[in-house]
């Protein structure tokens, strides 16, 4: 089960007959009339035109071969990608880093945080987010109609869903927290989560956890160090039965056991069908501890492994970038995984977590679409500075970087590549 449903695209008025030119960061549209990406490069070396049309992919033909009746992209030096998704963030907290004093919780400002985060990391290429808000002690349900006010924002954006963050669930403490917790979803939290490793008990935080998402047909998605194999174990089997499914995340302390330990709690995990989350750009508010879950031995184990960003610049992560490219890259420099396997983590798999469907650069499919200037994945990773974001069929954003060698004659006689060279016109 998605997140959210599909939301209705923005009306727009009708574009002139004729077919339109345009430079890369020309916006499509979504009203019913097509836009042709042309030239774009593929992971696989082909260079193609890619038709879209009512949010979706019409056809994929070789560069040159096919018409659009309005709006053409150019994308020649660019590699056309399934766009990312973020499965783990933290919108009412997000940007709150720089502040004097406490995070303030304030509803305008907790909408204002949450909006720009999320147009930020649509920039990035993340046209679907989920973001983890906090319900109950002092923010109540305050921040959460905040975030839920900030998706209607950005409809025709950006998707963006809720998951409800109790602190307590069990005990006399954790009464207010469980009816919260019920309130939220029928506000309009799509996604029931919490911190079991928080509460006094938290075995019995996750029974309360999954049976509200069982009452309600919730997915589940919780904070969890992953230091406790027990505790794990007794997890999994829980969330076994569990249908839309159940996440966890960021399970860095899984990387902290003995590897024969760390292997047991990965195979309970695939066999409850567990998908784990991880953040390579540093932890969350949720979780205090820092590390990375062991994304080569849970994917070995058949762990369907995403990853996302978690902290962008509050307190728990300053300097975080919220940028899924960043995050790939992290997971193919540093813990080992193949450019494509990392880029999987954050596209196919975080979509899956999400419950979206797959994209592919294959007509039939959802056009949701990230243009990275350059020809092939491992480069895109490691210098992705110039975007083309495409969401239902239009262009949603665009980041356009320049890099100019002043006065080196051995730049222009070698050709050497720079961001930002194309055509006439453009500096």
């Amino acid at each position: 089960m998605p997140d959210s449903q599909p939301q209705p695209p923005h009306s727009s008025s009708s574009s002139s007959s004729g077919s339109s030119s345009s430079s890369p960061g020309s916006s499509g549209r979504i009203d019913g009339s097509d836009l042709l990406l042309c030239g774009a490069r593929l992971t696989d070396g082909r260079t193609v035109d890619v038709r879209l049309g009512g949010g979706r992919i019409e056809a994929v033909g070789t560069a040159g071969s096919l018409t659009a009746h309005n709006t053409r992209v150019d994308l020649s030096g660019y590699l056309l990608l399934p766009a990312p998704a973020e499965p783990h963030a933290h919108g009412d907290t997000a940007l709150s880093a720089d502040g004097d004093g406490p995070v303030s919780y304030d509803g305008q400002e907790v909408q204002r945080r949450t909006t720009e985060a999320a147009l930020l990391q649509l920039g990035h290429g993340a046209t679907a987010l989920r973001s983890h808000v906090r319900v109950g002690d002092v923010q109540g349900l305050g921040s959460m109609a905040a975030v839920l006010q900030a998706r209607r924002a950005l409809r025709g954006l950006a998707e963006l869903t809720t998951v409800a963050v109790p602190r307590l669930l069990t005990g006399l403490a954790g009464a207010d927290g469980l009816s919260m917790l019920r309130d939220a979803v029928k506000m309009g939290a799509s996604v029931v989560g919490g911190c079991p490793d928080l509460d006094p008990d938290p075995t019995g935080y996750v029974e309360a956890v999954l049976e509200v998402a069982a009452e309600h047909g919730c997915p589940v998605d919780l904070h969890t160090d992953g230091d406790d194999p027990a505790r794990l174990a007794r997890l999994a089997a829980m969330a076994g039965g569990l249908r839309p499914g159940v996440t966890l995340g960021p399970c860095g302390g899984l990387g902290r056991l003995p590897s024969e330990v760390a292997s047991r709690a990965a195979d309970q995990l695939a066999a409850a069908g567990v998908t784990v989350v991880c953040l390579p750009q540093g932890g969350c508010s949720g979780v205090d501890r820092r590390g990375t879950a062991p994304v080569r031995l849970l994917r070995a184990a058949g762990v369907r492994v995403a990853a996302g960003s978690g902290a962008l610049r509050d307190v728990s992560n300053p300097v975080g970038r919220g940028d899924p490219l960043e995050a790939a890259y992290l997971l193919a420099s540093r813990y080992g995984l193949r450019a494509g396997d990392a880029y999987d983590a954050v596209s196919t798999s975080a979509r899956a977590v999400l419950g979206l469907p797959e994209v592919r650069v294959e007509a039939g499919f959802p056009a949701e679409l990230l243009a990275v200037r350059g020809d092939r994945l491992d480069g895109a990773l490691s210098l992705a500075y110039s975007r083309i974001v495409v969401h239902r069929g239009r262009v949603v954003a665009r980041t356009s970087a320049v890099r100019e060698y002043c006065g080196s004659a051995a730049a222009v006689a070698l050709d050497l590549p720079r961001q930002g060279r194309t055509r006439t016109g453009e500096p």
